[in-house]
């Protein structure tokens, strides 16, 4: 089995700031609805978790699989879709006029990288490969698998898994600390 869930909730969350790859910790917050999480799946089956180096999903990986002898392992290609010079923007999406929108409002549109920030051809290339050279050689063996990442990380992944286009990117999202089976 595969199984994906977001990481627990960060002030920029609240104060609808664009993360990206910006290393902004849980709140307080974000860490009760981790340990809510660790209680709500105590009796999934996990044999290994792969996690972003970000410290948001790195903290959610360790309290949701506290008191489990399951393996975390980091991979810097499951860290957020970079948002360039937009990372730190607060309320986008309240201003029409901003360039960034367009990657949330019209995904299929955003062809070419905004000011430093990733493209989705870029994110699925090293979400892809991740799924290719890590995932499914574990799943393979038979093995249940955890991916504690990012709202357009994990959009990428379930994306790919499921054959959605461009069109359905964030359709595919879950919510702060939301676990979802894949396979």
């Amino acid at each position: 089995m595969l199984y994906i869930i977001r990481h627990g909730k960060t002030d920029w969350n609240e104060w609808h700031k664009l993360q990206g790859r910006t290393d902004i910790p849980l709140n307080d917050e974000g860490r009760a609805m981790a340990e809510e999480a660790r209680l709500r799946y105590r009796d999934v089956h996990f044999d290994l978790c792969f996690v972003s180096p970000l410290i948001r999903a790195k903290e959610t990986a360790e309290i949701l699989l506290r008191g489990r002898d399951i393996p975390i392992e980091t991979d810097d290609r499951l860290m957020e879709m970079c948002f360039g010079e937009y990372e730190g923007v607060e309320n986008s999406f309240w201003d029409p006029d901003c360039p960034v929108n367009v990657i949330f409002q019209h995904p299929e549109e955003y062809k070419y990288p905004l000011a430093g920030a990733e493209s989705f051809d870029e994110l699925f290339a090293r979400t892809g490969a991740f799924l290719r050279e890590k995932v499914e050689p574990e799943l393979a063996k038979g093995k249940d698998v955890l991916i504690v990442g990012h709202g357009a990380m994990n959009c990428s992944i379930i994306c790919q898994i499921r054959n959605l286009p461009i069109s359905e990117f964030w359709e595919a999202g879950i919510e702060n600390c939301e676990l979802k089976k894949l396979i």
